[in-house]
């Protein structure tokens, strides 16, 4: 009985050596793609496949595609899930130049994306080069990915989208677009590079509709005619009106520059473009973020009457040299939603302004309430504007302790509920600002250099820090 118990214990040992190393086989998958391989063979190293369309086919969970340096002339269509254990990934082979082109797609009305990924779960795109698709056709949206659907747990990572173009008057383009048309979460859009793009009414990075959870951190957007990262809602876009709206995630560490809509067709000669907006968002915070030469460096609002941008936070972020404004907040007429419940605070806003538009360093708009402006710094631009608030419908906001740059021979001015102040003391009384509040040199370590880190006996660390 005994040597039967050994001898049975033994096979069942067998049995999960077995079952152990099926799951790590299945998890380890690789598929190999390459410009001079062929789809009759059987993806491996040695013998890869030709084209993504027959790796993504057979990419089941678990799978890794590793894809060989050269241009594929070709869109990668996701066609499986992966899992939580088992997720499929397409990336470059080690560090080789892999690039998607858009030269040979075809115009046709709808949305046309080199990268697709609709209802699919657990993937992830890393280290492709994602180039040049245009269209002239007013009702074509291109994209370089794009990711809808009920898609979660997607991450897009180290690549480089590039010259996605609409050319049509009225036309929409997308560098990354993410729609949730039904319910998301997990999105993650890591160290990507968004630039070179002509986008007509569209934006560069767009989360748009029911996503729950994201995060758009150290990504580098810039040289675009349009928004750069935008978050938005209430426009439609989800299946769930309850749910239609962007939330519950960072932007972070992101470099935003050269975002302008001058010049575009949609919009002419208007300065209308922000590096970062949060149209309609909620419970999203936007952390130590670098935006220079944008038309408005930060930006959140909603653009739908009684929505609003809710508990943005916005924090530590290094915003000059924009053309309208360094932040935004509140719709921009009376049409339009506002922002409440938000924090803005620890934010370096340094000479923005320079078309002198009167947006000045931070811009107060309609319908804003409780919320918080406290611990920046501005130095203001050309138009000698530190606060802009044109409109008498905003209530119950609270600035404290926050620094306005004095500078010998230069006068501040600030506009509060449609009032101007030369005066820093009589606009403190009239926006009640707290006794902290301070009118002085904040005494940069060289701000000329756009280092912002104040010197040991800066008399502004007592306030802000």
């Amino acid at each position: 009985m005994k040597k039967n118990i050994i001898v049975l214990l033994a096979a069942a040992a067998i049995i999960i050596v077995f079952m152990l190393n099926d799951t790590k086989a299945e998890q380890d998958k690789t598929i190999y793609v390459a410009v001079n391989g062929n789809d009759q063979n059987d993806g491996t190293k040695s013998m890869p496949f030709r084209t993504l369309k027959k790796a993504s086919s057979e990419a089941k969970a678990g799978t890794t595609v590793f894809i060989r340096k050269g241009t594929y002339n070709e869109k990668l269509v996701i066609k499986h899930s992966g899992t939580k254990s088992k997720p499929i990934i397409f990336k470059a082979f080690k560090k080789d130049k892999v690039v998607l082109s858009g030269k040979d797609v075809k115009n046709a009305d709808g949305n046309t994306s080199l990268v697709k990924i609709n209802n699919k779960n657990y993937v992830t795109i890393s280290g492709l080069t994602v180039l040049g698709l245009s269209t002239d056709l007013t009702e074509e949206t291109v994209m370089g990915i794009y990711i809808t659907g009920s898609s979660s747990h997607i991450t897009l990572e180290n690549n480089h989208v590039n010259r996605i173009e609409t050319h049509a008057d009225d036309g929409n383009g997308h560098g990354i677009a993410v729609y949730g048309t039904g319910p998301m979460k997990d999105i993650n859009i890591l160290n990507n590079t968004v630039e070179n793009l002509k986008l007509g009414s569209s934006e560069s990075l767009v989360l748009n509709g029911n996503i729950d959870g994201f995060r758009v951190e150290n990504n580098l957007v810039r040289q675009n005619d349009n928004i750069g990262i935008d978050l938005i809602g209430y426009e439609g876009t989800s299946n769930d009106k309850k749910a239609d709206y962007v939330r519950n995630g960072v932007v972070k560490n992101n470099k935003v520059y050269e975002i302008s809509s001058y010049g575009n067709h949609a919009y002419g000669e208007d300065y209308s473009a922000a590096g970062i907006y949060v149209d309609g968002g909620k419970n999203i915070t936007i952390d130590k973020n670098t935006i220079y030469k944008c038309d408005i460096g930060i930006e959140a609002t909603s653009e739908h009457a009684k929505r609003y941008a809710d508990n943005i936070n916005i924090m530590n972020n290094i915003i000059y040299h924009n053309f309208y404004t360094g932040i935004a907040i509140g719709g921009y007429d009376e049409n339009r939603g506002g922002t409440i419940n938000s924090t803005i605070s620890h934010n370096i806003l340094y000479r923005n302004d320079t078309k002198g538009l009167d947006g000045g360093e931070l811009l107060v708009q309609h319908d804003t309430k409780n919320n918080v402006i406290e611990k920046n710094i501005l130095t203001a631009g050309p138009s000698r504007l530190f606060i802009a608030n044109y409109f008498t419908s905003n209530k119950d906001n609270i600035l404290q302790k926050n620094v306005f740059h004095k500078e010998k021979g230069k006068t501040g001015i600030w506009v509060w509920m449609e009032e101007e102040y030369a005066s820093f003391q009589e606009f403190k009384i009239a926006s009640k600002s707290d006794e902290k509040s301070s009118y002085l040199d904040p005494r940069y370590e060289n701000a000329k250099k756009y280092d912002f880190r104040l010197k040991k006996d800066s008399p502004a660390k007592k306030t802000v820090e």
